[in-house]
């Protein structure tokens, strides 16, 4: 794989300024982004006032710790426009995540906003290994969905010519990717799996592929999946972050020269990671949830967003802002199986450990009288789907999710492609549990 780094001298200074550079930037915007909430959004002003707190006692930046938290379930009890700290006139665009009421969460963008979100978008491509010129596949879903319009303005602003195709069709995807020659493509991690196996259905090598650079988003995956996505396509496969409430892609980005954890762009956003049960401030460097404060967002604001991912706070590398750790899981897809926490990351980490077994597979929680049980359904490589080598990769992933994850789980090896392929982000679980 070639070496991508970035020259010096196409980054913003921003990104390799000093800590108190960082910080007192981060300090300016922040007063004044606190001051924009409660003077324009009805919700904040109300929140603020019940936990008695003011902007004006923002007089360091730890002390948003004082601040009340905000969650996914304000977006609903506000639903549609009630979270909006602009009139709805000035917003240009809307977007939405799905919810398990029915109906999604919403977020609203500014023209300013959306200057904001192109640039750092085209910042973390940049990033990833992507230069101006660059063809660029973009494989995310348009749509309320903001990872396909938010990859596509940020691209647009680097300078590539974006491939626009959005999600599904994957013999499209694939005859496009040979016809068009792209360098770069973005597209969730468990998608990309789909596409590989579409290469290798039409006769084509993966590695003889124009694709250098992969970013992939949206859904957690695991440092084993990179390997296998990198050795398939013989190419560098980057991380991104971002979630709709806070802005959308973008949020936090891998960097291709060092590939070990995604920099924070903390000039538009201020991160804390707390106990997730407590909410207590952990100290950088130790495990827990990742809170985000907005500094630059003018129509949905967020102070103290409770993103329920997983990770921890680590110094910067490749660029001065801080680090958070590959995504490990979130807080609220935690399954708690006879006492033992178990994340979809691990059972993947130890499928990818089983040279019979393909990578794609979803788990299934049951109940029998008052006791949990846990199916993994996976596929069998097409080479290795004799009745013997399913039973003896059945046997040695049950051992390794024994050994490593903690917990005894049934094995169900199916036969290739018997697994709902994804076109967005994966469903890893399905709980068959009886409701209480």
């Amino acid at each position: 794989m070639k070496n991508l780094t970035p020259p010096k001298d196409s980054l913003d200074p921003i990104e390799i300024a000093s800590r108190d550079e960082i910080e007192a930037l981060q300090f300016h915007r922040m007063k004044r982004s606190l001051k924009h909430c409660y003077e324009n959004s009805d919700f904040y002003r109300a929140r603020f006032d019940a936990h008695g707190v003011h902007p004006e006692d923002l007089k360091a930046l730890d002390d948003i710790a004082r601040f009340p938290f905000t969650v996914k379930q304000d977006l609903r009890d506000t639903y549609p426009f009630g979270m909006f700290a602009v009139p709805r006139e000035k917003l240009v665009r809307i977007h939405g995540s799905s919810g398990t009421t029915g109906k999604p969460t919403v977020v609203g963008y500014t023209a300013a906003d959306i200057e904001h979100w192109a640039n750092l978008v085209a910042r973390s491509i940049r990033a990833a290994g992507g230069r101006p010129g660059d063809i660029l596949h973009n494989a995310y879903g348009y749509g309320l969905f903001t990872g396909g319009l938010g990859a596509h303005y940020g691209a647009e602003r680097l300078g590539c010519t974006v491939v626009p195709i959005s999600g599904g069709m994957t013999e499209r995807q694939v005859t496009l990717i040979d016809d068009f020659k792209p360098r770069i493509i973005m597209v969730t991690p468990s998608y990309m799996l789909s596409i590989l196996d579409e290469f290798r259905r039409q006769g084509l090598d993966p590695r003889e592929s124009s694709l250098e650079v992969g970013i992939f988003g949206a859904e957690p995956w695991t440092n084993a999946m990179r390997e296998e996505i990198e050795q398939a396509f013989n190419m560098q496969a980057v991380d991104i972050y971002g979630l709709s409430e806070v802005m959308g892609p973008g949020v936090a980005q891998e960097c291709v020269e060092t590939k070990d954890g995604l920099h924070l762009w903390e000039d538009h956003f201020y991160p804390e990671i707390i106990d997730p049960v407590t909410g207590e401030v952990l100290p950088d460097g130790q495990m827990g949830e990742l809170v985000l404060t907005t500094l630059t967002k003018e129509g949905l604001p967020m102070v103290r967003y409770r993103t329920r991912d997983l990770t921890r706070l680590l110094p910067g590398t490749a660029r001065s802002m801080r680090r958070i750790e590959k995504i490990t899981g979130r807080s609220d897809d935690m399954i708690i199986l006879r006492g033992v926490n178990v994340f979809p990351t691990q059972i993947e980490e130890q499928i990818l450990k089983c040279q019979g077994l393909a990578p794609h597979f979803q788990i299934e929680l049951t109940r029998t009288g008052r006791m949990d049980s846990m199916i993994v359904h996976v596929e069998c490589n097409p080479d290795m789907a004799t009745q013997d080598a399913r039973a003896t990769s059945a046997k040695e992933l049950a051992h390794h999710i024994k050994s490593v994850v903690g917990v005894s789980t049934r094995i169900e090896v199916r036969d290739p492609n018997a697994i709902a392929r994804s076109e967005g982000k994966a469903r890893r679980v399905l709980d068959n549990r009886p409701k209480v």
